[in-house]
């Protein structure tokens, strides 16, 4: 993308950061139809490339919080979207969001940027901001920051955001389908304006057009104002599900809630808490001044239960573009990688694991790829369950994140307690394990062929310790590792070889050497 004020095509130079989280990740298509140019800006730049738009945008590494890569991302760019925040990293996010929103405003003005835009949090009239819950907070002051800065800004303010993927729609859904009868926390008496994510990316993409001199906030909601109680019961309706039974108890505290919803949906407690006791405020808008400069469509904002209907849609048919779980998570990245030329990383445990499969590579990695998720884990089921039962209760990922596509995997999707750091499709999977552990973990998957041509699988295990305690780790479970690891590859190679077709058998005859000859014979 080269310097200048804009495209070729008439459309604006837009950046996008978070483009691998739940919105960013939206919202690069919508602006390539609306005629723009977009660049993405990402501390992992390969996580985008699987991406359907990947071919169709810019990417440059950076990171919000250092000033001389943001400088160069924003380099000739008009708007700069800013959709990134530090919930979930930890007790400190609301320096790290200051930190990074300071960086990224004063590089913008050196740059030239024509336009910030920022997605920011619903907020309640008349309520200081210190009393405000730290997520609340910290998203009120990044939106002030951006807003005194001398760059003109388009601060947009939502409370729940409902779409497939989205973690306040996981948090609902699975809230309300598992627990038939809830004793829930008296914050769902709490009064909400929530909106479906359709709108929350229409308003942003009509943002980047706002005349010069709008330099303000706007609140964006949808048409209804609900009780969480109501979202829930709503839900229910939406779902073909019973009537559910929900009693609120006030001695349900913030903490306890996390873990509460930590236990029974797929959000995590470190990220359950911050949006839990934001509910403890009445977020409703209080202008739709939106409306003069990106004009409400027929039927549009969409109703509550219209977007309820669409997200249900696109979970029931597998068509998830993207998850809250996606983002690109601060420190992974420096993290040292299995790769590594002569492991930078001091001590590597290896587990490692080839067997023969009376199956073709296709057919292997269609089992490798499909892994996790409903399908599981190929060994020791209750192992795994415990084991993610675990992460849950010292207030890891745990199990229940699942997999955003049933079938298809790309770089960065979140898979259980996995993350998927690098595929070669037919050949390689590597998983980076984001459960609590005293080091790093990868499991890698491959789909090889052997020297006499036939299908061979390679698992290896892999674990970094961190300190004694690390060391310890490795070798109080290494005695299960044939169990589990072992397990998971028998059961991967028979799925393999009991999953072909007719078609898979015949087109993968393996070659065998002839001994006599030198020569081959098909078997």
């Amino acid at each position: 993308m080269d310097a200048g004020r804009t495209s070729d095509t008439g459309g604006l130079r837009c950046l996008v950061t978070g483009a691998s989280g739940y919105v960013g990740g939206r919202l690069v298509p919508e602006l390539l139809e609306a005629g723009h140019q977009v660049r993405c800006v990402a501390r992992t730049p390969g996580k985008l490339r699987d991406y359907p738009w990947s071919g169709d945008v810019e990417v440059v590494k950076g990171d919000v919080t250092d000033a001389d890569s943001i400088a160069e991302a924003l380099r000739g760019i008009d708007v700069a979207y800013y959709l990134v925040h530090a919930l979930g990293t930890g007790s400190r996010f609301e320096e790290t969001d200051r930190r990074a929103a300071r960086t990224f405003a004063e590089q913008a003005h050196s740059a030239g940027v024509r336009r910030i835009v920022y997605l920011g949090g619903l907020t309640p009239r008349g309520v200081p901001e210190r009393e405000l819950s730290p997520h609340l907070r910290s998203r009120a002051e990044v939106g002030r920051i951006f807003l005194d800065a001398p760059v003109p800004a388009t601060v947009l303010r939502a409370a729940v955001v409902i779409g497939s993927g989205s973690a306040s729609f996981e948090m609902l859904r699975y809230l309300t389908e598992r627990l038939p009868v809830m004793v829930t926390p008296s914050w769902v008496n709490t009064r909400v304006q929530p909106i479906g994510v359709r709108d929350v990316l229409r308003y942003l993409v009509g943002s980047a057009t706002m005349p010069d001199d709008v330099d303000r906030a706007f609140d964006v909601g949808g048409p209804d104002v609900l009780t969480y109680r109501d979202m829930m019961l709503r839900y229910a309706d939406v779902a073909g599900l019973r009537r559910r039974l929900i009693v609120p108890v006030p001695v349900l505290t913030p903490r306890l809630s996390s873990h509460w919803v930590g236990l029974v949906t797929p959000v995590p407690a470190s990220i359950a808490r911050p949006l839990t006791e934001s509910l403890r405020h009445e977020v409703v808008c209080q202008e739709h001044e939106i409306a003069r400069y990106v004009p409400d469509l027929p039927g549009r904002p969409l109703p509550f239960d219209e977007a309820l209907t669409l997200a249900l849609r696109r979970v029931r048919d597998a068509q998830v573009i993207t998850r809250w779980s996606s983002a690109d998570l601060p420190g992974a990245p420096s993290d040292p990688l299995p790769t590594d030329p002569d492991w930078a990383g001091g001590s590597l445990y290896e587990d490692e694991r080839k067997l023969t499969v009376e199956a073709s590579r296709e057919a292997l990695w269609k089992v490798i790829e499909g892994i996790g998720g409903d399908n599981g884990w190929y060994s020791f089921p209750l192992a795994w369950a415990v084991r993610g039962w675990l992460d849950r209760f010292v207030g890891g990922v745990g199990l229940r994140r699942g997999r955003r596509d049933a079938e298809r995997l790309r770089v960065g999707d979140s898979l259980d307690f996995w993350r998927v750091e690098e595929i070669e499709p037919g050949r390689l999977l590597r998983l980076r394990a984001e459960m609590r552990l005293p080091g790093l973990a990868w499991l890698e998957m491959h789909a090889e062929q052997d020297d006499e041509g036939r299908t061979r699988y390679r698992q290896r295990a892999l674990f970094h310790p961190r300190g004694l305690f690390g060391h310890a780790y490795w070798w109080s479970v290494s005695p299960f590792h044939a169990v589990v690891f072992g397990g998971m590859a028998r059961n991967i190679t028979q799925a393999a070889a009991k999953g072909m077709s007719a078609h898979d058998k015949a087109a993968s005859e393996h070659v065998i050497r002839d001994p006599d000859s030198g020569g081959s014979v098909h078997q």
